[in-house]
C-alpha cells in the first residue's frame, strides 16, 4: 500500500472511531427505545409551590400524562400532550441521544424537529440527567433556576 493509502485507511479510522458511541450509552439507547408515560412532574432541592413551562412548550401540568416515543435506529420521536383547557394538545416530534459527560451522570439530549426531520429549533435543545433508567422505569433531572436558588425538575416515567 502506498503512503497515501495508508493515511486515509488511518483517517478514516479515526474519524469512524470518534464518531461511535460509547457501550454504556448504546444499553441506555437500547433500553430508552419505545414507549414511555409521564407519570408525574415535581420539584426538588427548594421549598415552595412551583408551576413552570417546560421545554419552552407547555405548563408542567401538561406533561403529566404524555406519552414519549423514542426510535433509537435513527434517533428521532415524539411525545405527545392530551388537548386540554390549559394545554395545547399534539406531537412534538424530536431528534434524540445519550451523551456521557466526564463530569456527571449520563444525559438524554433532544431538539424539536419537524415531521421532515428538520430542525424547527435554530439548534437550541435539552439536556436531562438520567437519574435511573431500566426495563420498567425512568427517571430524568433537570437544573434549572428560580429567582437565583437552584430547583430540579424531577420527570418520573414508566413503560408502556
Amino acid at each position: 500500500m502506498t503512503k497515501m493509502k495508508v493515511m486515509s485507511m488511518l483517517i478514516l479510522v479515526g474519524l469512524v472511531a470518534s464518531c461511535s458511541v460509547s457501550k454504556s450509552a448504546r444499553q441506555q439507547r437500547n433500553l430508552l427505545s419505545g414507549t414511555w408515560e409521564l407519570n408525574d412532574v415535581s420539584y426538588e432541592n427548594n421549598d415552595g409551590a412551583f408551576k413552570s413551562v417546560i421545554f419552552g412548550d407547555a405548563q408542567d401540568i401538561c406533561f403529566e400524562g404524555s406519552n414519549w416515543f423514542f426510535r433509537d435506529n435513527n434517533s428521532t420521536g415524539r411525545y405527545t400532550i392530551k388537548n386540554g383547557s390549559l394545554c395545547q394538545g399534539g406531537d412534538r416530534f424530536i431528534r434524540w441521544s445519550v451523551i456521557e459527560p466526564a463530569d456527571r451522570l449520563s444525559q438524554l439530549q433532544f431538539k424539536f424537529i419537524d415531521e421532515k426531520r428538520k430542525d424547527v429549533s435554530g439548534g437550541r435543545g435539552y439536556r436531562l440527567d438520567i437519574a435511573n433508567l431500566n426495563e420498567q422505569t425512568m427517571t430524568l433531572k433537570s437544573n434549572v433556576s428560580v429567582d437565583g436558588q437552584p430547583v430540579t425538575i424531577v420527570y418520573e416515567f414508566t413503560r408502556k
